[in-house]
């Protein structure tokens, strides 16, 4: 699969050529579900509370005199029974375990694999380089427009490019992530992605591309001397 590559212009200057079965070949969307729902529920911290009558604000006064009214006998408004009032069997703050696990090649399988979603729809551009002399919103915006950018965008940067993500943080519909960190839930949560050629080649390149049995035996990235587990 030949992808273009565009400047910050929006200009094409050349095209980059993606391995499919590096990505898994076909998309598999049950896989993909699989970790997003993952990513999603390790994000819920399990600190839901609900209020009961004696916390929530009101007046304590008697709502109306107990006996002579024909009506059911009521203290003050704050009872299950009524509109504002507290829970009967509040949630107390107690942490829920929410935490889904994925083994790790699975997860780099459907990291991958939302990926090549992104390419088959050609929803991924890649940019040459993306730099600025200092941080500048309006030259941001202009690249997004340059690129085409209609939609939500995920802008995957290299860890160090400060100029670019001061640039890019007031900008409506704009996340940004460092570039090898891409996952499904990002990758999904976005119409588009924008990424530096160099940066996407290292990513190919790199530990998230393992999902054989090299990425015990030789892990890349692994440090000059360490041992594998």
């Amino acid at each position: 699969m030949d992808v273009p590559v565009y400047n910050m212009k929006g200009e094409s200057v050349g095209s980059m050529s993606i391995d499919e079965a590096m990505l898994g070949g076909s998309l598999n969307p049950q896989l993909i579900k699989q970790a997003y729902v993952c990513y999603h529920a390790n994000q819920r911290q399990g600190s839901a509370q609900t209020k009961g009558r004696g916390e929530v604000n009101g007046s304590t006064r008697k709502i109306y005199k107990q006996k002579g009214t024909g009506r059911a006998r009521h203290g003050n408004k704050k009872a299950p029974q009524f509109r504002g009032g507290g829970h009967a069997h509040e949630k107390r703050r107690t942490r829920e375990d929410y935490r889904q696990t994925m083994p790790k090649k699975m997860r780099r399988k459907a990291n991958l694999n939302a990926l090549l979603a992104k390419f088959v729809d050609n929803e991924v551009k890649i940019v040459d380089s993306i730099s600025f002399d200092s941080p500048s919103t309006k030259g941001m915006k202009g690249m997004l427009n340059a690129l085409g950018i209609d939609r939500k965008v995920l802008l995957a940067l290299p860890e160090g490019s400060v100029d670019a993500r001061l640039s890019a943080r007031n900008i409506d519909d704009v996340t940004m992530c460092r570039s090898d960190q891409l996952t499904a839930w990002n990758l999904l949560n976005s119409r588009y992605v924008i990424i530096e050629k160099a940066e996407l080649e290292a990513y190919l390149a790199g530990p998230q591309t393992q999902t054989g049995k090299d990425a015990k035996l030789e892990p890349r990235g692994r440090k000059a001397g360490e041992e594998v587990a």
